[in-house]
């Protein structure tokens, strides 16, 4: 019984803190400084949670030191690609409109501000990954026989957890659907955390970086939804090459 107690405030601490941040922080103090504090809580705390689960480090998160981070980099690249592609195609296929009333930043101008992007892009990616997915894959301490069966539940909590923007209807639920789908295979192929914390910390600096390169206004929400979605399809069909790649290169001992 103690032991399920535990497993339990592994997730409700900080999925508590994780929301607090938009509630308490925006929502009712209108203080980004206090979300932000609240989102970072919410990744530290999870350390002595798997700490005391038994794991050493984030391992209960699947946030292991086991080489997983090595996934990191590609999906990292993989992610704001799609993003831009996505903007591309939007803006061909007149689901976006440049933005005139924000000029497009430079590199050059932009880079001052990139440690912050990547910061405040990153933290809130990695918190929701270990409540979404890192948590349910380790932590839980469930025995998933089927990885499309854990691949379908991670999605479906990864749509809830967004419980701020349920109200915008089952077109916002499909997106995120589809969103968790290549986040969660990649954590389920690759046994780390860090391989879906690539994808999903990709999308978000693209947004970011997107924002302010190549400022675009939406003139079809139902198409940009269809090309972010779009967008994850393509994510998802490269995870499964590039686990497919990598399981046959163990095979054949390479």
């Amino acid at each position: 019984m103690r032991r399920a107690w535990r497993v339990v405030l592994a997730f409700a601490i900080p999925w508590l803190l994780y929301q607090s941040a938009e509630g308490v922080g925006m929502r009712w103090l209108h203080n980004a400084a206090v979300r932000d504090v609240l989102m970072t809580a919410s990744v530290l705390v999870a350390w002595p949670l798997s700490r005391w689960l038994g794991w050493s480090g984030f391992g209960a998160y699947a946030l292991g030191g086991d080489g997983g981070w090595r996934w990191l980099p590609g999906g990292l690249l993989l992610a704001v690609l799609a993003k831009f592609a996505a903007v591309w195609l939007g803006l061909r296929l007149g689901v976006y409109v440049a933005d005139a009333q924000a000029p497009a930043a430079t590199l050059a101008s932009l880079l001052p501000a990139l440690p912050m992007l990547l910061l405040a892009t990153f933290v809130p990616s990695l918190a929701e990954d270990i409540l979404t997915r890192g948590y349910w894959y380790r932590a839980a301490g469930i025995r998933w026989r089927s990885g499309t069966l854990f691949v379908l539940v991670s999605a479906t909590i990864f749509v809830l957890n967004h419980i701020y923007r349920l109200g915008n209807g089952p077109q916002e639920w499909l997106m995120l659907f589809a969103f968790g789908l290549p986040y969660a295979t990649a954590l389920w192929r690759s046994g780390s955390l860090w391989a879906a914390v690539g994808l999903h910390w990709g999308w978000n600096l693209g947004n970011g970086l997107q924002a302010s390169l190549l400022p675009v206004a939406l003139r079809s929400a139902h198409g940009g939804a269809s090309l972010s979605i779009a967008a994850h399809l393509v994510m998802l069909a490269a995870v499964l090459l590039a686990a497919r790649r990598a399981s046959k290169m163990v095979d054949e001992g390479q």
